[in-house]
This record gives structure tokens, sequence and C-alpha cells, in this order.
């Protein structure tokens, strides 16, 4: 197959191209500028075929993202006119905002009005929601500030300030007082705070309107949520749709970047990359762990039943995808099926682990790259927001990028360091992913505990009999 075929001849362009460059950087071999140019174009086009066949965006992304920086690098005045594509995409993902942080919030609070039928395991779920994602977003604090991965070179931040216009922004940013702080994050027009992109008072309109929505009768509040509903999957759709012009948005920002500022940013992406890894791998020892060991999870039978939905997640950077195998991977080890079905599907709007970790690294990035020093009060009114607006959008791929895009540009920061984490998203997003699922499995496992209705030693019935309960309950029906 073709498909098959192109494999060992990018890989061997590749392999080339790189070594052909280190010979020229180490000036070893006499050779020509234009030949490791023409190596590593080479290797590109090979990989642009290659991207064609397997038809991945994800792919897609990486290839622009090296196609972005060799036109950076090579036509350094040619390539910063592609910023126009990195704007045009941009603006695209601003119309999504408003509408998908509405509805999601709208259908995660009025679509589970019946949570007076469910008691205490709703309101314990919910507690424990929040105070895990609130570890996670202290967790991602901690390390951002610690490893700094934002910081860039005095000399590339300049370039930075000089072309982006950071320093009038932030000068045209008047102080406030906690007073005011505390009066915009409440609407006085939804319709104004949707045309100036102010996300955390659209957030407060919809928790308002969904409070409302759930206290009136089922026949009012019934049409709103299915509403509700068809404008979160149409939203999704249209991000979806949004996201097949990331690979250009990608390839013109880094092209941009690279021609105005170098290669410094790049490796401030790979230093936020390994911080991520870092503290998700932290954040499962200090937090996720001792809590399953409070809880009496059998912790082997716990990682065993979750390796697949969970390699399903990290594979397809979706928890949706994920979730009915981890709901029969949380009964198979003893969860009772009416605690699955309310714990999973409610933390996949309220309990995102993964999500709000990287969300907090990730903004706090943002504002290192450009230079802006924020006081802790300030990150943490930043975060929290972020932890808001990220309600609900567990199930599609690169959403959580939207929402991040949406605050900082409200938080009065320049938008372009995020397209340097966009180059890398698909890597992060992985992990995050990974990460939401581990954490609302083991989030039904504690309920279920907390509710003392977790089984024990619990052997789930084979297959086999569970057919023949299946045959003899319909034999019954008819």
């Amino acid at each position: 197959m073709k498909f098959s075929r192109l494999v060992p001849v990018v890989l061997l362009l590749f392999v080339v191209a790189v070594v052909l460059t280190v010979l020229h950087a180490y000036n070893l071999g006499g050779l020509p500028d234009a030949v490791p140019t023409a190596a590593r174009w080479l290797a590109l086009a090979a990989m642009t075929a290659y991207a064609t066949q397997r038809r991945s965006l994800t792919f897609w992304i990486v290839v622009s993202m090296f196609v972005g920086a060799e036109a950076g690098a090579d036509f350094p005045e040619e390539a910063q006119s592609l910023k126009v594509l990195s704007d045009v995409f941009l603006r695209l993902v601003k119309t999504i905002i408003a509408p998908l942080v509405f509805a999601t919030l709208v259908v995660g609070i009025a679509g589970h009005a019946d949570l007076k039928k469910v008691g205490r395991m709703g309101v314990k779920a919910l507690v424990y929601f929040e105070i895990v994602t609130t570890f996670a977003l202290f967790i991602g604090l901690a390390a951002i500030n610690l490893t700094k991965a934002g910081k860039l070179d005095p000399a590339v931040l300049a370039a930075a300030q000089a072309s982006n216009n950071v320093q009038e922004t932030i000068a045209a940013a008047p102080k406030q007082s906690a007073a005011d702080i505390i009066t915009h994050i409440f609407p006085e027009n939804i319709a104004k705070s949707i045309a100036e992109g102010q996300v955390l008072q659209v957030v407060v309109f919809a928790i308002i309107f969904a409070i409302g929505l759930a206290m009136v009768h089922a026949k009012h509040r019934r049409p709103m949520v299915e509403w509700a509903e068809s404008l979160s999957e149409v939203m999704f759709k249209f991000t979806n749709v949004v996201m097949f012009f990331a690979p250009l948005g990608v390839g013109g920002a880094i092209a941009y970047t690279v021609g105005k500022m170098g290669f410094g940013p790049l490796v401030n992406a790979v230093q936020l990359l390994l911080t991520l890894y870092a503290a998700l791998i932290a954040f499962i020892i200090l937090v996720l762990v001792p809590v399953a060991l409070i809880a009496r999870i059998p912790i082997k039978r716990f990682v065993q039943a979750i390796a697949e939905p969970v390699s399903i997640a990290f594979a397809t950077t979706s928890s949706e995808a994920a979730l009915p195998r981890a709901m029969e991977a949380m009964e198979s080890i003893g969860v009772p099926r009416r605690v699955v079905a309310f714990v999973m599907p409610t933390g996949y709007s309220f309990n995102l682990d993964g999500t709000t970790l990287y969300l907090s690294l990730a903004a706090i990035f943002v504002a290192q790259a450009a230079g802006v020093e924020l006081t802790f009060g300030q990150q943490l009114v930043m975060v929290f927001t972020l932890m808001l607006t990220s309600k609900g959008v567990a199930g599609v791929p690169r959403a959580s990028l939207v929402i991040l895009l949406a605050t900082v540009a409200s938080f009065n920061l320049p938008t372009w360091p995020v397209f340097i984490i966009l180059g890398i998203d698909a890597l992060m997003d992985m992990a995050r992913t990974a990460v939401n699922v581990i954490g609302n499995c083991l989030a039904s496992a504690v309920v279920a505990r907390w509710e003392g209705e977790f089984i024990d030693n619990y052997v789930a019935p084979p297959l086999d009999e569970l057919a023949e309960a299946d045959s003899s309950l319909a034999h019954q029906v008819h």
C-alpha cells in the first residue's frame, strides 16, 4: 500500500535532513546553505504527502507546525505576512465561545434538575468534584510558577512586544479596585457581554439562567433543556468544522513567530509540554492515589479495569469516546450501576481534573510569555474563570483551547502565545484527557464507597450468563 510505503521514506528523509542540518550548523563537511535547506523541504514534502494519505487533523497540525517553522527560518520577511491566517482562525474560534459555554452550563445544571431525587449522592459527588479539581488547579499553578516555562529570552520578548503591542495593551487596562472586579463579574446586558467577549459574565448569566430553568415545571423546562442540548451539539460540530482550519492557523502563527522572534518560543513550548506531563503525574501520585487509598479502592483491580478506557481517551483525545467502556469497567469492580450512571456523566461536566490542571498551566504560560507579572490573586481569578468556563467541553478535542483563547483575551493578555501552545496541543490533549477519565472513574468508586454501596470482591457475571438472563427475561415478557 502507498500508505505503508511512505512511512520509511518519510523517516529516511527526516533523518537525512537532520544530519545535514547538524553538519552544516557545526561547519562540518563544507556543505553549502542550499543543501540542508533543500533536504528539509524535501522531508516536509514527504510528510505532507503522508498526511494526505493519513487524513488526521492532529498530524496535519504537526506538519503545518514544521512547515511554518521552516518558512519562518528561510523566508522571515515573507513569513510575517502569514499572520493573517492565524488572525482569521482566531476570529472563527471567538464566535464559538458564548453559545458553547452557555449551552453546556445550562445542560449541566438544569439537565440534572432531578438532583433532589438523587439526594445525598449528588451533593457528595459535586463536593468531591470541586475539591479534587481545586487540588488540580493549585498543582498546575505551582508547576508553572516553579518551572517558569513561559519566560522568554529578553531579546525574544522585546521583539514580541514590539510586534504585538503588548505594552500598549497592558497600559490600556485601567487599574481596578476589588469592588470593580466583583462588579465586572456580573452582566448588565448579556448581548453586550457576548459582543465584548466577557466570558465570566456569560458564565454567571448561564448559571443563574440554568438555576431558574431547573426551578420551573417540567413541561416548561424540558423544551429549553432540549434546545440547549441541541445548541451544545451544534456548537461541538461547529468547533470540529473550525478546527479543520487549525493547520492553516498554526502554520501561519508559527511562521510569523519564527520569522519575527526565531526559535526561542518553540523551546518554551517544549518546556511547557514537559511541565504538564510532570504536573499530571504529580497530581495522580499526590491526589488520586491517596484518595483511592483513603476510600479503600482496590488499586490493582482499579488500574486493570481502567486500562482500556484510559488508552481510548489517550488515543482519541476525547473523554466521551471512552465513556461507555469506562462505565462498564467501574461496574465490573463493584460500583453499582445507579452510582455509575449518575457520577460518570456528571463528572464529564464538573470533574475535568486534567483539563483544569492544563488550563492553569496554559493561562500563566501566556502571561509569562507576554512578560506580564501576575500576582497570586490575579492568577487565581484567571484560573477559576477557566475552571468555570471549561465545564462540559470534555467531549471535544481541542475545545479547551477555545476556552483558553477567550479567557486570556478577556484578561487583556495577547493571544499570540496561545498559538505556540496550539502547535503541541495534541500531545498535551492526550495526557489531560486520559487524566480526566482516570479522575471520573475514581470519582464513581469513591462516591459508591462514601454511600456504603461499593461491593468489595465483586465478581462480574460471565457473558454467557448475562445472555441467558437477557433471553429468559425476553421470554417472560413474551
